[in-house]
């Protein structure tokens, strides 16, 4: 007599052997394990958590890759005023013209001291198209001032490259000055800064010391800037107190209505700093807490008094 659960048993055993298990139905799948809809939202709020944590050190990443460009473009400005001052024994001229005060007006010849610097920026081919006697204003030197010089600006700034002037023309701008003056005052020959009208600066004319003396720094600007060639305010800053914003206020600064009004430094860098560059070559950041006596002392070179707090900022 033949038992049929010992036939079926020994087939089982035979599937196990070969690692395979036996059919025990028909029409019956096996439940699969998945998440239940608690689990997924909990999922979903911990992923959400760990965002909000990391989009602010993704952002204060991205601001010290900013600062580190901005710091990087002062010093390569900083090493072509050394190396044109060792060419011509002197800075270049803040701005030259015939005489002054010099009005933010596209009038005169206004020929700014970032077109000085042009042969010692690797830009020759921009310098040699640049008709020096014509003026900056001039038709010939029109697509000079359209040329865009990407790291004259900024990065952190809100500054768009090009501006269009109210005559229709464009012109290319820049984020960073020479300092011209210690104070609010207009641009003129008389100025106590590095940079100013028809200036001819040399080391011994620096009383105070190249270490405690601002040569160039950075600034917001304003739709009324008449371009990096132009020596004017937007290539020309003073001392005078800086202007701070809060946190979330970025772009451009309005425009002042008085052409003789040249302003001070400023930036959009968040924390409230401004990249600046010394006349030793060495660059800085300085802050809100700054005292605004010291600033002004850095502003002018040859001042004679002993640098406030020992000449630590």
């Amino acid at each position: 007599m033949t038992h049929t659960p010992h036939v079926f048993d020994a087939a089982s055993r035979g599937l196990e052997g070969r690692g395979e298990r036996p059919a025990r139905g028909h029409g019956h799948p096996r439940a699969t394990a998945g998440f239940t809809l608690i689990e997924l939202l909990v999922v979903i709020a911990i992923i959400a958590t760990l965002i909000g944590l990391l989009l602010p050190a993704v952002q204060s990443a991205r601001e010290a890759a900013r600062r580190c460009g901005c710091s990087n473009n002062v010093v390569q400005l900083g090493l072509a005023l050394h190396n044109y001052e060792f060419a011509h024994e002197a800075f270049p001229a803040g701005v030259t013209d015939d005489a002054g005060p010099i009005k933010n007006l596209p009038e005169g010849k206004h020929v700014g001291w970032i077109v000085r610097l042009l042969p010692f920026l690797e830009m020759g081919t921009l310098a040699s198209h640049f008709n020096v006697a014509d003026g900056v204003y001039a038709a010939s030197n029109t697509k000079v001032r359209e040329s865009i010089i990407s790291w004259l600006v900024c990065p952190s700034s809100g500054t768009d490259y090009v501006r269009r002037q109210a005559d229709g023309t464009k012109v290319a701008v820049a984020s960073y000055a020479g300092c011209h003056h210690d104070v609010e005052a207009p641009i003129d020959a008389d100025n106590h800064g590095m940079l100013f009208l028809n200036s001819r600066i040399r080391f011994s004319d620096i009383k105070d010391g190249s270490s405690n003396t601002l040569l160039i720094g950075e600034h917001r600007g304003s739709e009324g800037d008449l371009g990096w060639a132009s020596g004017t305010r937007g290539t020309l800053r003073n001392t005078a107190p800086i202007p701070w914003r809060d946190g979330d206020q970025f772009g451009d600064d309005p425009t002042p209505e008085d052409p003789l009004v040249v302003g001070g430094f400023s930036s959009d860098h968040a924390g409230n700093l401004v990249i600046i560059g010394l006349a030793d070559g060495a660059v800085r950041s300085i802050h809100k807490s700054m005292s605004v006596n010291v600033l002004r002392q850095l502003g002018h070179r040859a001042d004679g008094e002993l640098p406030e707090g020992g000449g630590e900022y």
